[in-house]
C-alpha cells in the first residue's frame, strides 16, 4: 500500500500559386506546351516516390531510437552510472554530480554520497527493509523541498520499493515516489474562497541506494509526471546501471 504524506508550508501564410503576367503581352499556354513543361519520365517519377518513402522511414526510425548513453565514472568517490548523452552537467547544484536534460529542465539526475565521518554503513540493509528505506527517502525529499511560503502544501506517496542484486554482487534498493506541490494564488486573502489553490508541479522521483566504502550512495532521478511514461524506459536503464564501487587508493 502506498504511504501518503502531506505537508503544509508555513513556511506560411500559404504560398500563392505562381502567376506570370507580362504588361506588354499575354500569351495563353497551349495544352501541348503545358505537357512539355511538366513532363517527367515515368521511371524517374517512380524513383522519386520510392526515395521519399525510404527517407521518411529512415527519419521515423531515427526518431524512435533511444538516445545513446554515456558512462560517468567517479573513481575518487566510488560510483558510476550511465546517462543520456545529450544531457548536460550543471555545476554548483549542491549534489556530488548533477546532469539535466537541456530542454526539460525538471528532468535531471544526481548522486548523493554520505559523509564517512557521519556514519558507517556495511550494507544497504542498515536502512531496514526496502519499505522502510522508502519512507526515509520520501521524508528526506520533503525536508529538502520544505517551503517557508504561506499557502504551500505538498502531497507525496511512495509508489513502489524493491531490491535487487546487481552484477557486482551488491544489494541495491530502489524507491519510486510521487510528490505534488500546491500553492494558493492569493495566500493573504481574508476570505477562503479568494485563496484558490493551484498545482505548481507534479514530479516522479526514482532513487537507487547502495553501500560501499562504508558510505551510502544514492542515485536520484527526477522527471515531470506528465512525461514519465515517455522517458520511463531510458530512466530505468539509468537506474540499472548505477554501481557503488570500491575505492582503491
Amino acid at each position: 500500500m502506498a504511504n501518503t504524506i502531506t505537508t503544509t508550508g508555513f513556511l506560411t501564410r500559404p504560398m500563392s500559386p505562381f502567376h506570370f503576367h507580362s504588361p506588354r503581352c499575354s500569351i495563353s499556354p497551349t495544352p501541348n506546351s503545358i505537357k512539355a513543361t511538366f513532363a517527367v519520365p515515368r521511371r524517374k517519377a517512380m524513383s522519386l516516390i520510392i526515395s521519399t518513402y525510404i527517407l521518411s522511414d529512415i527519419g521515423t526510425a531515427l526518431a524512435q531510437q533511444p538516445r545513446p548513453f554515456r558512462e560517468y565514472v567517479d573513481a575518487f568517490d566510488g560510483y558510476s552510472f550511465n546517462y543520456p548523452s545529450n544531457w548536460i552537467q550543471v555545476r554548483g547544484a549542491g549534489a556530488d554530480i548533477f546532469f539535466r536534460d537541456p530542454y526539460i529542465l525538471d528532468e535531471n539526475i544526481s548522486v548523493e554520497v554520505s559523509s564517512p565521518s557521519s556514519s558507517k554503513f556495511k550494507t544497504v540493509q542498515d536502512l531496514g527493509s526496502p519499505e522502510e528505506a522508502g519512507k526515509k527517502v520520501l521524508t528526506q525529499y520533503l525536508t529538502e523541498f520544505m517551503s517557508t511560503r504561506l499557502g504551500v502544501k505538498r502531497e507525496s506517496n511512495v509508489l513502489s520499493t524493491s531490491s535487487r542484486v546487481a552484477d557486482d554482487g551488491k544489494l541495491y534498493y530502489q524507491v519510486e515516489a510521487n510528490i505534488k506541490s500546491y500553492a494558493s494564488s492569493n495566500e493573504l486573502a481574508v476570505m477562503p474562497q479568494d485563496r484558490v489553490v493551484r498545482l505548481e508541479w507534479d514530479r516522479r522521483y526514482l532513487s537507487v541506494l547502495g553501500v560501499e566504502n562504508g558510505q551510502l550512495y544514492e542515485l536520484r532521478l527526477q522527471v515531470p509526471e506528465n512525461v514519465f511514461s515517455e522517458e520511463e524506459n531510458e530512466l530505468r536503464q539509468v537506474m540499472a546501471s548505477f554501481r557503488a564501487n570500491k575505492i582503491i587508493r
